[in-house]
């Protein structure tokens, strides 16, 4: 068993994750699209996690978002859609029960199969959804088909709807996703079907491993919100176990760690990089409280695989201005270089960069 150093580690998740890349990327060889790039945070987070890997202007017509992994918005390769629902299905009912979480209670109560709830609730989402329809109006919908174990009341709506997460899971299930740049959501139909086999190259263990590994069974079944027993049940068998600080890990067969890289990037707060579960081994020297709060992540400055610093935006008069909350030292001008970017990205004048 061969003994990989934090440099290593992170210098091989720079190098998966293609955040050496400075341009010339396309939809097609984007590793981090195999997995889903979560779109989360700051308008158009994902569009910039592709950004800060080479892919600044991706086509609007290749890439489509939907609720996957943790219920969260990722975005994928459109080409890709009907592999992704496959992948991203539970692999069984006791997953099926733990990524629903409190969902999973009255539907066993009654005697109600999780599996089969996500395929009736995805069925009645489908004949919904004849044309584009905004979530509140699904939920409402779904509220009049649905009997008593599938809702929950909602306190702070003062309302009854679908548990969320199985609302959440079962409509890419349904054939249903995001349209862009909508708040609130509105779900369109694409007729994906959800039978497709699993492409070897968007197995969420295999993707995971490759990109953010070395990793354990249970960091991966903490990103995917899995059991840890589930997650062994799907275990690659090309796997070769490494040493990574006195822990036993494992990376896909033939994986060796590259040269350290020199990049400075500003990643969103669930930029893939950031998604990690061994987040005191990313930021060792710093309460992970500070990069991953409860509420109100910032995002991070990384400096050669190294988290250098937090960021957070504000803006006025149509300027973007970054607030920079430095951990370790930085090349100022190329925090600014990437400061303008991101600004143009949103469509906003550069605002400078605020060191705090």
């Amino acid at each position: 068993m061969s003994d990989w150093s934090r440099d290593d580690l992170l210098a091989h998740r720079v190098r998966a994750q293609q955040l050496d890349r400075d341009a010339g990327g396309t939809v097609a060889d984007t590793a981090v699209l195999d997995l889903g790039v979560q779109d989360t945070g700051p308008p158009g987070a994902a569009r910039w996690a592709l950004a800060v890997r080479g892919l600044p202007d991706p086509p609007d017509d290749d890439l489509v978002t939907a609720w996957t992994l943790r219920g969260a918005p990722h975005t994928y390769r459109r080409a890709d859609l009907a592999g992704v629902a496959a992948a991203t299905w539970p692999w069984s009912e006791a997953d099926a029960a733990k990524r629903i979480f409190d969902g999973a209670r009255p539907l066993k109560a009654a005697g109600i199969p999780v599996l089969e709830a996500l395929e009736h609730v995805g069925a009645q989402m489908r004949d919904i959804a004849g044309e584009p329809t905004v979530k509140g109006a699904m939920s409402g919908a779904l509220r009049d088909r649905l009997p008593e174990p599938y809702l929950r009341y909602c306190r702070p709506c003062d309302a009854v709807h679908a548990y969320e997460q199985t609302f959440r899971l079962a409509a890419l299930h349904a054939g249903l996703v995001l349209q862009p740049g909508t708040s609130p959501p509105v779900l369109e139909q694409t007729g994906v079907d959800p039978a497709a086999a699993v492409p070897e190259r968007l197995d969420v263990v295999r993707a995971y491993l490759r990109l953010t590994g070395p990793a354990t069974p249970k960091q991966v079944a903490a990103f995917v919100d899995s059991t840890v027993a589930e997650v062994k049940r799907h275990w690659p068998e090309d796997v070769e176990p490494v040493e990574v600080a006195g822990e036993q890990r494992w990376v896909l067969a033939g994986t060796e760690p590259p040269d350290r890289a020199r990049t400075t990037r500003l990643l969103t707060p669930f930029d893939p990089y950031l998604q990690v579960r061994d987040r005191d081994l990313l930021v060792p020297d710093r309460p992970v409280k500070e990069l991953w709060p409860v509420l109100g992540r910032p995002g991070a400055l990384l400096v050669d695989g190294e988290v250098a610093g937090t960021w957070r935006p504000s803006t006025k008069g149509g300027r973007l201005i970054l607030a920079v909350t430095r951990w370790r030292p930085f090349d100022a001008a190329a925090v600014e270089a990437q400061a303008e970017k991101m600004a143009t990205a949103r469509g906003l004048r550069p605002g400078g960069v605020d060191l705090v």
